[in-house]
């Protein structure tokens, strides 16, 4: 990744899964990680986070189910191994050491 935009692709989707994993059933639907990437400065649009939400399924971190016309992300145990530092996702920035 060197580029901006991988950069900041990388961090969204660290993001989502960081979000997904501090819900009590692991579940978060499209709208509501695009109001989570908004908050952290990462203003895009549905699209955007649609295609995020995409290569973290493609990678194995999450699973998407589609509702109408709404797609639900579940974490699956990859996207929180990658959160909780005991695994490495190609594609998703490093959570900090911070605890």
């Amino acid at each position: 990744m060197n580029n901006l935009a991988d950069l900041i692709a990388a961090d969204a989707r660290l993001c989502i899964l960081k979000e997904l994993a501090r819900q009590t059933d692991g579940r978060l639907n499209e709208v509501g990680l695009q109001h989570v990437l908004d908050v952290f400065g990462i203003r895009r649009d549905r699209d955007w986070v649609r295609t995020q939400m995409r290569a973290l399924e493609a990678l194995g971190a999450i699973s998407l189910t589609e509702v109408g016309t709404v797609l639900i992300a579940t974490l699956r145990a990859l996207g929180r191994n990658h959160v909780e530092r005991r695994a490495i996702i190609e594609g998703v920035a490093r959570p900090s050491d911070e605890v």
